[in-house]
């Protein structure tokens, strides 16, 4: 791993896994960062749409920014030192998000980002709100200050999301994830060949954090700016581990300005 090199952990987990030793891990393996798949507060779970109770239990289990639950991560991120995209659904006074944060190794969120576009026609995000917007933080790593941007699961599909994120100068965009990504009985594998699209025409590094089987089908995955796969995992929990160049990430930018111009 070079001085330029960027590590980040893929938790392909179960949202019953001990954070804290899962972080431990991660940060043994080197990471700088470490990325949850989506909605990992309840694991991304279901309500009975047939059942208000089971509904409004499901809305009833959302948290604060400030709550006992994102302080932990803010806590496995000091411990660790390194920084954390912690995925949970969040309180919201008409309708909760579908949300992440991005938890810096000092314990302190430089990024808030509610997912935009929801599943509004299907459980459980039909009870969800969408969010407003997509912003870019600099995160301090050993390799220097890198531009970080977050898409929730179907946020990727959306060229919207996208040109907000290169509008605001991303270099490597984490994306929370829960859905097949590789054995999807509909499409296959077209959500992978989507983010490699995605990659090469934002000029961007992606990472793709999944649930293992038998929730999804894994395969939490990285691609370069050339839209190149760098990594994928197994069907099994594990943590996915990929290094991006990011002097290389800058240097492709560069020569393909082109596909940044928005």
């Amino acid at each position: 791993m070079t001085s330029t090199s960027l590590r980040i952990a893929l938790a392909q987990m179960m949202s019953d896994v001990n954070i804290d030793e899962v972080c431990a891990s991660a940060a043994a393996e080197g990471a700088a960062i470490i990325l949850f798949p989506e909605m990992f507060s309840n694991g991304d779970s279901r309500f009975d749409s047939e059942n208000a109770a089971s509904r409004q239990a499901w809305i009833d289990a959302a948290i604060p920014l400030d709550g006992p639950y994102l302080d932990r991560f803010r806590q496995a991120a000091r411990n660790n030192g390194l920084a954390i995209v912690a995925t949970f659904l969040e309180y919201g006074e008409a309708k909760p998000f579908n949300a992440a944060v991005v938890i810096n190794d000092s314990g302190e969120i430089i990024l808030h980002q509610r997912k935009r576009h929801i599943c509004f026609f299907d459980v459980p995000e039909e009870a969800c709100a969408p969010g407003d917007g997509s912003r870019v933080a600099k995160l301090k790593t050993k390799a220097g200050e890198v531009a970080i941007g977050i898409m929730i699961c179907m946020d990727r599909e959306f060229p919207d999301v996208a040109s907000d994120l290169v509008r605001n100068g991303a270099e490597i965009i984490l994306v929370p994830n829960s859905c097949p990504l590789v054995d999807d009985p509909s499409v296959g594998d077209v959500r992978v060949a989507g983010v490699r699209a995605l990659a090469f025409q934002s000029v961007v590094g992606i990472a793709v954090a999944n649930y293992p089987v038998p929730k999804d089908d894994g395969r939490s995955f990285a691609v370069d700016p050339l839209g190149k796969v760098l990594t994928m995992g197994g069907k099994q929990q594990e943590l996915v581990i990929v290094d991006f160049d990011i002097n290389e990430i800058r240097a492709v930018q560069k020569r393909e300005w082109f596909r940044r111009a928005r």
